[in-house]
C-alpha cells in the first residue's frame, strides 16, 4: 500500500459520519412498514407478554418434602403362617415414611430355614447333575441357593439328580399363589403430606386443608373436588394410573404419583394448588414376560431354645409408589417500579444499595 493511500487512511479516522434517512412517499410501502411494526407490537404484549407472561420472574428451585402414611388391615390363612392378620407394620417396607413406599400385595413364604444340607431345586440348570464330579465341592451355584458340597442326590429309579448344598435349607419354595393373599390392600388408605417452598419469593404451602377440624382426615378422601385431602385409596391411584388393582396386586410393579404447584404468585395463595396425576412406570404391557412385576426378599430371623438360628424367609410381591413433586413459581418482576413510573428513582434507592 502506497503513502497517499496509508495518508487517505489515517485521515479518514477524524471524518465525521451522520446517518441520511430516506422518506418514501409510497402508500404500500408505508403500509407494510406498519404491518411488520404492528406484528412485532402483537407478538410482544400478546404472547410474551400475556400468554408467557414475561414481565414476571420465575422461581424454578422447588423445595419439598413428602411424608406419608399408611393405613389397612388384612387377614390371611396359609399353610405356611396359618391364620394371620396384617398390619402397616407387616406390609409397608420400609416402614419409614418418605416419597417412596413399599406395600406388599402377594408372598412366598418359606419357613423354618436352618443352615444345613439339602438338595439344591431342580429348577436351577447348575444344580443338576449325572455324577459327583459334577458337583465340585465349595462351588457356589450359579442363581442358586447355595454352596455345592461335592455329592449328586440321584432322584429315584433315575440317573439325573441335584447337587447337594451347604445353605439355608429347605430351599425357597418356587410356587406363588394363583391370587394375591393381600388382595384387601386395594382399600388400604395412603396420607401424602407435600410441603413446598419456592425460596427466592419466600413462599410455603402444604397440600393438606387449613382447618381446626380433627375429625376431617379420618373422613375425606382424595378427589378433584377435595384437592386438599392428602388421603388416597391404593386402588382408586392404581385405577387412575391405567391398571387393574387385583391384576398388578399379583405380580407386583411401579406407580409414579405427581404433584405439580405451578403457581401464579400474582393471585392470592388459595390459587396455588396442587396437581396430581398418576402413571405406571413399570411397562405394564409385559405383564407375562419374565421379568414383568416387581419383587424382592426378606427374611425374619429368630432364635431357638438351644441357641441355634433360624428364620421365615419371604419372596414379596407388591406395588412401589414414587412420590415426584415440581413445579415452578412466578411473581410480578420489578420492571415497572423501576423504569416506568415517575417515582422509579424512589424504588430504585430503595432497592439498590451503593457503596462506596
Amino acid at each position: 500500500m502506497g503513502q497517499v493511500a496509508w495518508k487517505g487512511l489515517f485521515l479518514s479516522l477524524f471524518d465525521y459520519k451522520t446517518e441520511k434517512y430516506v422518506i418514501a412517499k409510497n402508500k404500500k410501502v408505508g403500509i407494510l412498514y406498519r404491518v411488520v411494526q404492528l406484528s412485532i407490537l402483537a407478538y410482544l404484549v400478546g404472547w410474551v407478554f400475556l400468554v408467557k407472561k414475561g414481565y414476571q420472574d420465575t422461581d424454578t428451585s422447588l423445595q419439598s418434602s413428602v411424608i406419608t402414611k399408611l393405613k389397612g388391615v388384612a387377614f390371611t390363612n396359609t399353610s405356611e403362617l396359618g391364620e394371620r392378620l396384617w398390619d402397616v407394620a407387616d406390609y409397608v417396607i420400609p416402614p419409614q415414611g418418605e416419597s417412596v413406599f413399599f406395600v406388599m400385595t402377594n408372598l412366598i413364604v418359606t419357613p423354618n430355614q436352618r443352615q444345613a444340607t439339602c438338595p439344591e431345586s431342580v429348577s436351577i440348570p447348575d444344580a443338576l447333575c449325572y455324577k459327583d464330579g459334577d458337583c465340585p465341592a465349595g462351588e457356589a451355584v450359579v442363581a442358586g441357593n447355595g454352596v455345592k458340597t461335592g455329592r449328586c442326590l440321584q432322584e429315584r429309579n433315575g440317573t439325573r439328580g441335584t447337587c447337594e448344598i451347604l445353605a439355608w435349607c429347605p430351599v425357597e419354595k418356587r410356587s406363588k399363589p394363583k391370587k394375591p393373599l393381600l388382595a384387601s390392600a386395594e382399600n388400604f388408605t395412603v396420607y401424602i403430606k407435600n410441603s413446598i417452598r419456592f425460596p427466592k419469593f419466600n413462599f410455603s404451602k402444604v397440600n393438606v386443608l387449613a382447618t381446626n377440624n380433627e375429625s376431617y382426615l379420618k373422613s375425606c378422601r382424595y378427589s378433584t373436588e377435595h384437592p386438599y385431602c392428602p388421603i388416597f385409596l391404593l386402588g382408586n391411584i392404581v385405577q387412575w394410573a391405567g391398571s387393574d388393582f387385583q391384576e398388578m396386586a399379583s405380580e407386583g410393579g411401579v406407580i409414579g404419583i405427581q404433584i405439580e404447584w405451578n403457581c401464579d404468585l400474582d393471585k392470592a395463595p388459595s390459587e396455588c394448588n396442587p396437581h396430581y396425576s398418576f402413571s405406571r412406570l413399570d411397562n405394564k404391557f409385559a405383564e407375562k414376560s419374565i421379568s414383568a412385576g416387581y419383587n424382592f426378599r426378606f427374611a425374619k430371623y429368630y432364635r431357638d431354645a438351644a441357641g441355634v438360628d433360624y428364620r421365615t424367609l419371604i419372596k414379596a410381591y407388591g406395588i412401589r409408589f414414587d412420590v415426584m413433586v415440581n413445579g415452578k413459581g412466578a411473581f410480578f418482576c420489578d420492571l415497572v417500579l423501576l423504569y416506568l413510573i415517575k417515582k422509579s428513582n424512589f424504588y430504585r434507592g430503595k432497592k439498590y444499595e451503593e457503596v462506596k
